[in-house]
């Protein structure tokens, strides 16, 4: 795909040498239901902007039968260990259930939401494997396992930490057998006290089971706070060696290369540099794949959130819409690559 000049603005990376400068985040799926030939996908219109993704879908049962299965939003893996790391952006009580602030609605009625969490060890990508079924759990389920040991399903790192070294030795053998764990006896010369690492990560699934009637449409609706990944970043035009391969993963060309160097410009800012910060936002819309046929009509909104801000991607027939809104429409579209977004704020600090 190529990048429409309305769209080609600014783009950034962090700095390979400038790992702390980084901060993680998630990225986001759509709604999956395990493969079906009876429910389409008539209409989705999809709303991303740096703080909230919402979405209406339209789905049309096509039978002259009613059709039940789990709708399913799962987020994707979270290591249990990166929320050790100050930079995760993730919210400060890594015990609340619900970490996005998910909510649906079904014909304009809320529905009640069934969330639940599994550990996984995650495992590559199989070509063969459904893609509703790899988003949903992608990974060995290591959820029992864990809860042989004793561990919950929590990004509380402390809280794994303790009941990991509160093992005995011969389940910290056992743990440490089935890769789940690791440990460290530390380094008493140093100061360095004995530590455990736990090396799954968190799968949240938010679902519920839904009834579509045959012949009728049901729409549905659900947003949640984004939480995208980002960081410091520096920007060369033309660009440098370490910075080419952004050229064609976000279609940055001579104009955004230069427009980029020229909003992160700091005149005064001898010490640090010029510098800004980029977000990257991730959604998946191959899952649609899993209801039947194309999207019938397809509508993405994308909003930057401050006109001093810059958005970035490799799509086409963008049509800017306002100050920060842009705008993209597909009719029968069968998504073949998911959505990577960046959105870059000047660093004005």
């Amino acid at each position: 795909m190529r990048l429409f000049p309305s769209l080609a603005f600014l783009i950034g990376a962090s700095l390979p040498a400038l790992a702390n400068d980084g901060f993680g985040g998630l990225s986001a799926t759509g709604l999956t239901f395990e493969q079906t030939e009876s429910v389409e996908m008539v209409q989705e219109d999809l709303y991303i902007g740096l703080d909230k993704i919402s979405v209406d879908y339209v789905f049309r049962n096509a039978t002259d039968q009613d059709v039940t299965g789990e709708v399913i939003f799962p987020l994707p893996p979270v290591r249990v260990w990166s929320s050790w790391e100050s930079s995760m952006n993730l919210p400060e009580d890594l015990g609340n259930l619900d970490i996005v602030d998910f909510t649906a609605t079904v014909d304009g009625q809320p529905v009640q939401v069934t969330i639940d969490k599994v550990a996984v060890i995650e495992e590559p990508w199989e070509e063969n494997r459904p893609l509703a079924e790899q988003y949903d759990t992608p990974g060995r389920d290591v959820t029992a396992e864990l809860a042989r040991f004793g561990i919950p399903l929590t990004l509380e790192v402390e809280k794994i930490r303790e009941m990991l070294m509160a093992l005995s030795d011969e389940d910290r053998a056992a743990i440490t057998s089935a890769g789940l764990a690791e440990y460290w006896e530390g380094d008493p010369e140093a100061d360095m006290p004995p530590e455990a690492y736990g090396m799954w990560s968190i799968v949240t699934r938010y679902h519920w089971t839904q009834t579509f009637p045959a012949g009728a449409d049901v729409r549905i609706s659900h947003s949640y706070t984004n939480r995208p990944p980002g960081g410091l970043f520096y920007w060369s035009n033309p660009p440098e060696e370490y910075q080419t391969y952004l050229v064609d993963q976000y279609c940055i060309d001579e104009g955004t290369s230069a427009a980029l160097a020229k909003a992160i410009k700091h005149p005064t800012d001898e010490e640090f540099g010029d510098f800004g910060i980029a977000y990257n936002i991730a959604y998946v819309l191959r899952t649609a794949n899993s209801w039947a046929g194309p999207i019938g009509k397809f509508t993405l909104t994308l909003d930057k959130g401050d006109t001093k801000n810059v958005i970035s991607l490799c799509a086409e027939g963008v049509t800017k819409t306002g100050p920060t809104t842009f705008v993209i429409e597909e009719e029968n579209f069968t998504p073949t690559k998911d959505l990577e977004i960046l959105i870059v704020q000047p660093g004005n600090f």
